[in-house]
């Protein structure tokens, strides 16, 4: 673990609510201290004044945590003490506060909700158990525990969110899906610019009462720019060497959660940047409003489902289409005759690795002189977590994890591994970045997938065509610093070439 420095800037550190949360508020606001994480068996705070013992003695009876602090500039921590517990005299609270508050769940919820918001987590998790309601969130592909609340609450914590997305709060034998947007607390105390939040919310009737998944979805005008992805050089200019052609198909391939409509997000915005189009997009449901493009949301009484939208699409003149999923082969079947009629159409599907997704689209019934004919690219991804850059270690890679990676001859060579810092909140991750195998049909590929090859003559194509694999990728951040060994092959699963 690094040294702590005397002072720290808190517009660079990430601030863990769980910690933050437990103290009361306006202790914290009076006394200008805010605890930033734990690191070791320490609570690290963040104060104006280091020598106020009485705040010190006060958080350690609130967290159980011996105290260690740092210096922090007063202008700057009273706006981190705004962000995390709002305008106090909005009825901010501490989470120990909420959990005896069963009176309150309009409180309980808004401070969970500003919690995970502070932690950028995507998605929050409401789950009933025998012994309470845990309260956990997803950061990084992480899940990390919040908030365990007594049972006693549990009726009225669901009943709030019910109330909150439009859900009938009568209905607890069956799932339900609903919305509503979140604005965190601003003050005019604050400069700091607030973004709405659409929060998409799920419930399924379980064993000890009813699960709730929230996801977190900033609704802002910031873009997600292609070089945010973490591709490479050769990557980048294969990518947008294919989204300058005006027609064709581009498939982005992995698991759920692997960062595939991000991806497609960010060549939209590569596409509207560089020239003048008429984009189109059907989605299930909208992920992120943009700008500039006309997005289509499936309906759910199948009034509009992706087959029929597409159809209608044609008829507006696109440009680029962008499907949301490839799911049948009836969206299958419009796509290509898109692709096949001048368009550039983009999409997701569901397959382990890139080359697989020529066999996906065969099982579909396309025939195979039409995948060779529409083709242009099929990108597989995963996402790892980025080391943090203040506290990575570098170490030389074992024998076993080389052999790990399916590459032996790398023993010895420099990796690095989470180490843990104030920066991070002692996690030693922040943030997450992709992993790519790009599968770019050249003409003796075509030939292949024309032929019908199976699948082993693909990736031996790809390989004499020096095109790069997961794994390959997955080295060159692990050597580069970007992530560990540990993270890159848990993303593979092992996955070796």
């Amino acid at each position: 673990m690094k040294e702590l420095p005397e002072k720290v800037s808190l517009e660079t550190l990430q601030i863990d609510p769980r910690w933050a949360m437990q103290i009361n508020p306006a202790i914290a606001m009076r006394r200008l201290a805010l605890p930033i994480c734990k690191l070791g068996n320490e609570l690290i705070v963040a104060m104006a004044e280091s020598s106020d013992t009485q705040a010190v003695s006060a958080i350690e009876a609130a967290t159980g945590l011996h105290v260690r602090t740092v210096a922090a500039d007063q202008a700057e921590l009273r706006q981190a003490l705004l962000r995390v517990y709002g305008d106090a005299r909005g009825g901010a609270m501490d989470t120990a506060t909420a959990m005896e508050a069963s009176d309150d769940p309009v409180a309980i919820v808004d401070s969970f909700i500003r919690a995970a918001v502070i932690r950028q987590a995507s998605d929050i998790h409401v789950e009933p158990s025998r012994t309470g309601l845990r309260i956990r969130f997803r950061v990084d592909g992480i899940l990390e525990e919040f908030a365990l609340l007594p049972q006693s609450i549990q009726a009225a914590i669901c009943s709030r969110i019910k109330v909150l997305a439009g859900l009938d709060i009568a209905e607890k034998r069956a799932a339900q899906d609903g919305s509503f947007t979140w604005v965190p607390p601003a003050s005019t105390n604050t400069r700091s610019k607030v973004h709405p939040y659409d929060v998409r919310v799920a419930t399924l009737p379980v064993r000890y009462g009813e699960r709730i998944t929230m996801r977190l979805l900033e609704t802002g005008n910031s873009r997600i720019h292609l070089n945010d992805l973490g591709l490479s050089e050769e990557h980048h200019n294969q990518l947008t060497g294919v989204l300058a052609r005006p027609h064709g198909l581009v498939l982005l391939t992995g698991p759920t959660g692997s960062g595939k409509s991000t991806t497609l997000y960010a060549s939209i915005h590569h596409l509207l940047e560089t020239a003048s189009l008429n984009i189109l997009t059907v989605e299930d449901p909208i992920e992120y409003e943009t700008e500039g493009i006309s997005q289509v949301e499936v309906d759910s009484s199948d009034k509009v489902n992706f087959a029929k939208a597409l159809r209608s699409l044609l008829r507006h003149d696109p440009d680029v289409v962008m499907i949301g999923e490839i799911r049948d082969a009836e969206s299958l079947d419009a796509a290509v005759k898109a692709a096949l009629t001048g368009h550039l159409v983009l999409s997701t599907l569901h397959t382990n690795d890139a080359a697989s997704a020529v066999t996906r689209l065969r099982d579909m019934g396309l025939e195979p002189h039409l995948i060779a004919a529409t083709l242009r690219l099929s990108v597989a991804q995963r996402l790892v977590r980025r080391l943090c850059p203040e506290c990575a270690e570098k170490y030389a890679l074992t024998q076993d994890e080389a052999n790990c990676l399916g590459r032996p001859e790398l023993a010895g060579v420099d990796a690095y591994k989470p180490c843990g810092c104030l920066a991070c909140s002692g996690r030693g991750y922040i943030g997450r970045v992709g992993l790519f195998e790009f599968m770019l049909p050249t003409a003796a590929l075509a030939e292949q997938i024309a032929a019908d090859a199976p699948l082993g003559e693909l990736i031996e194509g790809m390989k004499q065509g020096k095109q790069r694999f997961l794994i390959d990728d997955a080295i060159a951040k692990i050597q580069a610093g970007v992530t560990s060994v540990a993270e890159a092959m848990k993303a593979i699963n092992n996955n070796t070439f």
